[in-house]
């Protein structure tokens, strides 16, 4: 699996995660989800750098001009309810692209730290010899995502697969290293220290999900 880490630099992505994760901003629900789909916009230029381009000649009110323009077919697919923000911001770039949209959850049966993962609604595109871009804020152990590439795959063979991610921990990443394609893509914005003893990115921004849209039961 390749990855891409894009804050190893200086610029304006640090900030916006720096107000993520700040206790005394991020309370402010619309500006949480502001915040992430920036990243989303800033993550979005950055991947289309990779993509395949062609040739074409447009015409303007003075004559012809030869520029490229994206060549494939995307498929934006974020994983419910934590990566509609972050979708958002892809969209903005690439509001051609197709949609798909999976909810995935950890679900605790014995009511202790032990979970599995969930993965229920789904409204799957047609994936087939196509680019997906799997969206998801946060990468705590990497069984979500796993989870929801076997899903999308079960009957669809796309030409490339990027996983898009805003903060990510080591063990997340070793877990997709171990049960994902080689030829997978992974983008991450900040990479994080550990794991905690209950599973959450240390240290992290909190939860995601309740931070965009409020506490759930």
């Amino acid at each position: 699996m390749k990855i891409h880490y894009i804050s190893e630099n200086n610029s304006v992505l640090n900030h916006f995660l720096g107000q993520l994760r700040n206790v005394n901003v991020q309370n402010d629900s619309m500006r949480f989800r502001r915040n992430i789909e920036r990243i989303g916009e800033i993550m979005a230029y950055e991947l289309s750098k990779t993509l395949p381009y062609k040739d074409v000649e447009i015409q303007t009110p003075l004559g012809i001009k030869k520029t490229t323009e994206i060549e494939t077919n995307l498929v934006l697919c974020p994983i419910l309810r934590a990566g509609l923000p972050l979708h958002n911001g892809f969209l903005n770039y690439f509001d051609h692209a197709e949609n798909s949209f999976v909810s995935a959850c950890r679900h605790h049966p014995n009511n202790d730290d032990e979970f599995e993962i969930l993965v229920e609604y789904q409204a799957i595109s047609d994936l087939n010899h196509k680019t997906v871009l799997l969206l998801d804020p946060m990468l705590a152990t990497g069984q979500s995502i796993v989870a929801v590439h076997k899903k999308l795959l079960e009957n669809a063979a796309p030409s490339e697969f990027h996983i898009v991610v805003v903060i990510a921990a080591p063990e997340g990443i070793a877990h997709l290293e171990k049960n994902l394609p080689e030829n997978c893509h992974l983008w991450v914005a900040s990479l994080d220290e550990k794991l905690n003893e209950k599973n959450y990115i240390v240290p992290g921004l909190g939860d995601a999900g309740d931070l965009a849209y409020g506490n759930k039961l």
